[in-house]
Formats: structure tokens, C-alpha cells, sequence
């Protein structure tokens, strides 16, 4: 029986129980695309992509998760639902957070590394292109059902898998459960996976934004109780890029409008996005009735 078997595991062992298990996942996924014909189509691309984000994220979180617990549903905080109060207020945070996200984005922009690692800010940047190149290709949408199929490949699965693997895997592997540390351990928990979320991106403009994006959700989790809600927002941030994209395409908005919301003649807006955003993480804060505890 191997539900809950390593869960006395140290972490180091778990590290390396999680690695080997993405690796062994990812391997089969490359083995059996290296068969495929035609692999540089717009499709092909898309079916590689949810491959990876499945052997990469998602199937690894819920392994782990199955080794490691007895109750590995309860251990990935999967077995609370939110509320609709906590529905509404993740999506109004994202949608409010929008404009002071550009902002922070366009900052970052500006911002360099040291001289000495020029050549890993080279490297970052470059990757940024080649993504940003996949992705403008990936948000080509002629119809409906395209918007649809996108909402599901670049917005959903991605949300559940990435919470799954940062907020839900992580967070317990960094999290402990010694009761006089208990706030001081998720606060660097917390943040840890973010730098690591953001790090996983290999994106250098936009690492700090999506780095507090990422204690967002954490917080959240830690707040709530439950990951459905940090999975909520992650969707709904991601989703705003696809839908965006979708009415650009259509005329019905200008094209890069939602990105540069915040920045230049509306520098205003970015500003009092951020100061809202910061009032309602203390108000989640205040009305939160369900503590984050790790189930072991």
C-alpha cells in the first residue's frame, strides 16, 4: 500500500521522490511527442504544451501528494470549497490588481542585474522573446470555440497545475508543523514558492510582479483554507490575458490596452490599484474564519 508510505520522509528525500517522479513523467511525454509528425503546427504545439503542464505539474502534485498523506485531498487543501463572498472577491482583486500589475511589470522593465550577471539577464530576456513569441502564436483566435479551447489550454490547466504544484506541493514541503514557529514558517514558506514561481517563468520583466502574484495566492491559501481560491484567481488572471487578446482581435478594444492600463497617462491608475490591492488582502485578512493548518 503506498498511500501515505514516505510521509515521515525528511524533505530532502521528498525532493528527490518529486524530481525523480517529474522526470520519469516528462521523459515518456518527449518519448512518445518525438513520434509525432508535424510537430510545429499551432496544434501540435498547444497538445505538447498541456503534455508537459500535466508530467510537469499537475500528475507530480497529486503522486506526492498520494505518497506522502494519508489523506492526500486534505494535505493539497483541496477539500474545502469557497464561499461565493470568496469567489466575488478573488475575481474583483484581479481585476482590480490589473492595472498596478503593469505597472510593477513596466518598473521591472527598467530594472537590471548586476554586472556579473549580465549574461543570465541576457539569457532571461531572450527566453522572454521566444515565449512571448509561442504565446502571441497560441493567442491567434478565429473563433469562439478557439477562445474556448485557449480559456482551457492557457488559462484553467495552467492554474490548476501550477497551484497545485507551488501552493499546494510546496508550500507543505516548506511549511513544517512546529506550533511556536507556526506564522513565522508560512510567511517564508510563502514566500520561498513565490520567488520560485516567479524564477520558473525564466520571464526577467516581469519576475517581480508575478514573484508578489505568487504571495498573493499564498496568502490566500493560508487565508482561506482552501486552494480552490488561489486556483480561482490564478484563472481569472489568466483568462484576462486570453480574453483580451480575443476582443483585440475583434476590434472591440484597442490592441495592447490592457497591458499598458497603469503605466504612462494613466501612471494614476496603477497607483491606486496597488493601494486597493493592499486594502483588500487586509480585508480577506480580517474576515478569513478558516486558518491554514498542514494535514498530515
Amino acid at each position: 500500500m503506498l498511500k501515505g508510505r514516505y510521509e515521515n520522509s525528511n524533505m530532502g528525500m521528498k525532493v528527490v521522490q518529486w524530481i525523480g517522479i517529474v522526470f520519469i513523467l516528462t521523459a515518456l511525454v518527449m518519448g512518445i511527442w518525438s513520434y509525432v509528425p508535424d510537430r510545429q503546427s499551432v496544434a501540435h504545439l498547444k497538445a505538447v504544451q498541456v503534455m508537459q503542464t500535466l508530467s510537469m505539474f499537475l500528475l507530480p502534485s497529486f503522486i506526492v501528494a498520494y505518497l506522502w498523506s494519508e489523506q492526500p485531498v486534505a494535505w493539497l487543501h483541496l477539500d474545502r470549497l469557497v464561499s461565493w463572498k470568496e469567489v466575488v472577491w478573488g475575481l474583483c482583486f484581479i481585476l482590480i490588481a490589473a492595472p498596478g500589475i503593469n505597472l510593477l511589470a513596466d518598473l521591472n522593465s527598467h530594472w537590471g542585474l548586476p554586472a556579473f550577471l549580465e549574461p543570465i539577464e541576457a539569457m532571461m530576456k531572450q527566453m522572454e522573446v521566444n515565449a512571448a513569441l509561442l504565446t502571441e502564436k497560441f493567442l491567434q483566435m478565429d473563433s469562439l470555440w478557439a477562445l474556448l479551447i485557449n480559456l482551457l489550454v492557457m488559462a484553467l490547466l495552467p492554474a490548476l497545475s501550477e497551484e497545485l504544484c507551488f501552493r499546494g506541493v510546496m508550500t507543505n514541503l516548506f511549511y513544517g508543523n512546529n506550533e511556536t514557529t507556526k506564522n513565522n514558517k508560512m510567511h517564508i514558506a510563502i514566500w520561498v514558492v513565490a520567488v520560485l514561481f516567479s524564477a520558473m517563468h525564466m520571464q526577467f520583466d516581469g519576475f517581480v510582479p508575478r514573484m508578489l502574484l505568487g504571495a498573493v495566492f499564498g496568502y490566500a491559501l493560508w487565508w482561506s483554507g482552501s486552494l480552490w481560491l488561489p486556483i480561482w484567481m490564478h484563472f481569472v488572471n489568466n483568462s484576462l490575458a486570453v480574453i483580451s487578446a480575443y476582443m483585440e482581435q475583434r476590434g472591440v478594444i484597442d490592441a495592447d490596452v490592457t497591458d499598458q492600463l497603469g503605466t504612462g497617462d494613466t501612471l494614476w491608475l496603477g497607483i491606486v490599484s496597488i493601494v486597493l490591492s493592499v486594502i483588500m488582502l487586509y480585508v480577506l485578512r480580517k474576515q478569513a474564519d478558516v486558518s491554514f493548518e498542514k494535514c498530515d
